[in-house]
């Protein structure tokens, strides 16, 4: 399997994952942008993207841990799905939680990638489903932690 990138601008950068073990391959700004204080900046990178000998499977955008916990700023809808089929630039809406506007330059890392396999069972109408000890029980049903 292969990630193939291709560049749409000048200064766009080719992801890479940082260490041998990282889930996800940095994605980097393509261009001088503001993220304004609460709200939403289109952030291009300047790629489009192609899983080549595997087609189960997506790609996920995410915060990079940095950029949110110390300027407040992380994907706007919090992970973006990229389809396997989709072959358009990647552009990622990233929100400026904070109260202070946050200059991002072509280069930065913006957020991550992140290649994940797809299920896609074929869906069936049924009048019951099997019965479990927790049954319709959630938000907060199996305790307080």
């Amino acid at each position: 399997m292969k990630l193939l990138v291709k560049k749409l601008n000048e200064n766009a950068v080719i992801p890479q994952r940082q260490t041998p073990f990282s889930a996800g391959y940095d994605l980097c700004a393509a261009e001088d942008i503001k993220a304004e204080a609460g709200k939403t900046a289109k952030v291009h990178t300047g790629i489009s993207v192609e899983v080549e000998g595997a087609k189960d499977v997506c790609l996920f955008i995410y915060a990079r841990s940095s950029l949110a916990t110390k300027f407040g700023l992380a994907p706007a809808n919090c992970v973006g799905v990229v389809d396997w089929d989709y072959r358009g630039e990647i552009i990622v809406a990233l929100h400026n939680y904070s109260d202070k506007d946050y200059e991002i330059k072509a280069g930065d890392r913006v957020a991550q990638l992140v290649i994940t396999n797809v299920l896609t069972p074929e869906t069936q109408e049924v009048d019951e489903l099997s019965e479990t000890v927790r049954g319709e029980g959630g938000f907060g049903s199996t305790g307080k932690n």
